[in-house]
């Protein structure tokens, strides 16, 4: 039996792990985490992750949460070809500031508004936090100047945390080719994958549910 991931497809956190298990040939077993219910915050669950997030993986008792650490960890232990998570130093280290870069700055300009439409079932988007998500945007098209991918000229886990975090918050801060030409083509590239799906399905749903939450 393979490891056992704590997931909601709408999550692109998830979805990233998922991409990343196809990548490297791993079967998941999924157990499905309601946020909406509030399954999260039952005492099971948050004896496994006190921080009432997901993903969580569980792979033969040992526990992990975040994606970030999720997928270094199933490169690490699963991967025959370790280029998504390059064994170089300096190569590596570059991927990590990417993924430290989605968890502090990408994702979480984008979360903060998709949890307060959600949860909070606010009524308007400050245009604040579009501004920030939209720098973070440019951020990103920075990083893709010189490279083909977010992390250098080859695809690496960066890469999966940040195609679900952008076609995800997107719905906030289009994307248009003549503002975000590195990012439209890289966009291009990583829909050509064909484990691309594990983002789309779950995609599907998110857009779905925020057809219902946003402001009018």
């Amino acid at each position: 039996m393979g490891p056992t991931l704590y997931m909601l497809p709408p999550s692109p956190p998830v979805r990233s792990v998922l991409m990343c298990a196809k990548a490297i040939g791993v079967d998941l077993n999924s157990i499905k985490v309601d946020l909406l219910a509030g399954d999260h915050l039952k005492p099971e669950f948050l004896k496994m992750n006190p921080q009432h997030t997901i993903p969580v993986l569980d792979d033969d008792g040992f526990i992990l949460p975040d994606s970030h650490a999720i997928m270094p960890y199933l490169v690490s232990k699963y991967g025959k070809d370790k280029t998504l998570y390059p064994t170089d130093l300096r190569e590596r280290a570059i991927v990590d500031h990417r993924l430290h870069f989605d968890s502090s700055i990408l994702f979480n300009r984008g979360l903060i508004i998709s949890r307060s439409l959600i949860f909070e079932e606010a009524k308007e988007i400050p245009q604040k936090l579009l501004d920030q998500l939209s720098e973070a945007f440019y951020m990103v098209e920075k990083f893709l100047q010189k490279n083909e991918y977010v992390a250098g000229n080859q695809m690496t886990i960066a890469d999966f945390s940040f195609v679900t975090s952008i076609t995800s918050w997107a719905v906030f801060v289009p994307l248009s080719e003549a503002q975000f030409p590195k990012i439209t083509a890289w966009l291009k590239k990583m829909k050509q994958l064909p484990y691309y799906r594990e983002n789309q399905t779950g995609l599907d749903q998110f857009l779905q549910l925020m057809e219902t939450k946003m402001p009018k």
